[in-house]
C-alpha cells in the first residue's frame, strides 16, 4: 500500500513539473510556438490555402500527444470557416487543378474520424476526386498546376500524396498505393543528382521551360524547402502505405537515400542547412528556417518509427539545436517568434522566376510564415515526444 502511494506520489510529481511551464509560461517550445500561431491566425487566412494546413498539421500532432481540447478547436474553427453545412468549399475552385489545394484535406479527414460530420467527408471527398482528374505528365505524374502544364515540383508530392495515401487507406483503395508510389519513384529518378543524391526543386518534361535545362528538363538549383516537402511527404504517407505491399521497400529506399543527402549538407557548426543547398558557400545564401525544420521532423518521425536508422535522431537533435539558437526568439510570456524563413520560392509564373541562384536570393526572408512555424511545431513536437520516451 505505502509502496502504491510513493509510486502515485512520485507520478503526481511527475506530471506536476511536466505542466508547471502551464502555470509559470515555461511550455514546451512547440506549445509556445502554438500559442504564437493561435494567436496570429486565429481568424485563418483569407482563402483555402496550403500554408494554413502545414500550420494545423503541427497542432494536430500537438492535440494528439497532449490532448488539449484547445488545439483540436483551432483546427475546427480553421476549417470551419471554409466548410459549408452540405460540404462545399469557399474559395476552393477544382478545375484551377492546383496541387497545393488538395494539401488541406488531411485536417478534413481528422475533423470527419473525431466527430462524424458528413460535412468534412463531403469536402474532402472533393479534393479526392480532384487526385482523379488532375492533369498528368506521359509518365504519369501529377502537374503541379494547370498554370504549369507538364510540370512536377518537389512541393506537390507534400501536397497531395500524404492525404491520398489517408483517404486510400480509409476507403481501402489497395490500387491507389501503386500510383502515390510511382510519384515518389518518377520525381525521384527525374530529379536526384546522381553524385550527390539532392533534388532539382522542379523537372519539366516538356523542356520548354526558361528554368529548365534542354537536356534533363531539370530547374538550375537544390531548394531546400523543395527537399524538405519530399522527405516530410515520404515519412507521412509511409505511416498509411501498406506494410505488405510490394513498393514500400522502394519507398524506404527512396527516403534513406534522400535522408543520406540531407545528412551530408547539414551545417557542421550549426546544424541547420542553407537555402540553396549545392551552394553553400556561394554569397548571400543564408541559414533556412522552414527547410532546417522538416529535415529535422523528417529525420526524427523517421528514425522513431523505424523508417531511417537510429542514427537520425542524432542529426535531428543536432538540427533542432540550431534551430533554437539561430531562429527562435522570445516574443512574450509563453510565446515565441521564428525567424529566418523564405516567403516564397517558385518557378515560372508572372512575373517569370526563372531558378537562377538570383531569384531564389531576391525572395523575402521573413518571421513568422506559416510554412515555417508550422514545420517548426511538427520538429518540436518529434523531438520532444523522443525525449519524453526515454525518460
Amino acid at each position: 500500500m505505502k509502496k502504491s502511494i510513493i509510486i502515485l506520489a512520485r507520478t503526481g510529481l511527475f506530471m506536476l513539473l511536466l505542466n508547471a511551464g502551464n502555470v509559470f509560461g515555461q511550455q514546451r517550445l512547440s506549445e509556445q510556438m502554438a500559442a504564437t500561431a493561435m494567436e496570429i491566425w486565429q481568424e485563418g487566412p483569407p482563402r483555402w490555402s496550403y500554408d494554413q494546413g502545414v500550420v494545423l498539421d503541427g497542432i494536430e500532432g500537438l492535440w494528439r500527444r497532449t490532448g488539449y481540447e484547445n488545439y483540436f478547436l483551432f483546427i475546427q474553427k480553421s476549417m470551419d470557416k471554409f466548410i459549408s453545412a452540405d460540404g462545399e468549399i469557399a474559395t476552393y475552385q477544382q478545375d484551377h487543378f492546383n496541387i497545393d489545394n488538395v494539401k488541406n484535406g488531411r485536417s478534413l479527414l481528422t475533423l470527419y474520424k473525431t466527430t462524424g460530420q458528413q460535412k468534412y467527408l463531403t469536402a474532402a471527398t472533393l479534393l479526392w476526386k480532384q487526385l482523379h482528374i488532375q492533369p498528368r505528365t506521359k509518365s504519369g505524374g501529377f502537374w503541379h498546376k494547370k498554370i504549369y502544364p507538364n510540370q512536377m515540383w518537389l512541393d506537390g508530392l507534400y501536397m497531395g500524396q500524404p492525404f491520398y495515401a489517408e483517404y486510400a487507406a480509409m476507403v481501402k483503395d489497395t490500387a491507389a498505393f501503386n500510383d502515390i508510389a510511382n510519384q515518389f519513384i518518377l520525381m525521384e529518378s527525374r530529379s536526384r543528382d546522381k553524385k550527390t543524391g539532392l533534388m532539382y526543386h522542379g523537372w519539366d518534361e516538356s523542356k520548354t521551360q526558361k528554368w529548365a535545362d534542354s537536356v534533363t528538363g531539370l530547374s538550375p538549383h537544390v531548394w531546400a524547402r523543395a527537399m524538405g516537402w519530399y522527405g516530410m511527404a515520404l515519412v507521412e504517407v509511409l505511416d498509411n502505405f501498406p506494410a505488405n505491399h510490394p513498393k514500400r521497400k522502394e519507398l524506404l529506399a527512396i527516403l534513406n537515400r534522400f535522408a543520406k543527402a540531407v545528412k551530408k549538407v547539414q551545417d557542421k557548426k550549426t546544424g541547420v542547412w542553407f537555402d540553396i543547398l549545392d551552394r553553400p558557400k556561394d554569397k548571400g545564401n543564408y541559414f533556412e528556417s522552414s527547410a532546417s525544420s522538416m529535415f529535422v521532423y523528417a529525420f526524427a518521425k523517421g528514425a522513431r518509427q523505424g523508417y531511417l536508422p537510429a542514427a537520425y535522431l542524432k542529426a535531428a537533435n543536432k538540427g533542432y539545436k540550431g534551430i533554437k539558437k539561430e531562429f527562435i526568439a522570445q516574443r512574450a510570456a509563453g510565446k515565441v517568434n521564428l525567424k529566418g524563413t523564405v516567403s516564397v520560392s517558385g518557378l515560372g509564373g508572372k512575373p517569370y522566376r526563372d531558378g537562377s541562384y538570383a531569384y531564389y536570393m531576391s525572395e523575402k526572408v521573413i518571421t513568422n510564415d506559416p510554412k515555417g512555424v508550422g514545420a517548426f511545431i511538427l520538429a518540436a513536437n518529434q523531438i520532444e515526444e523522443a525525449a519524453q520516451a526515454v525518460k
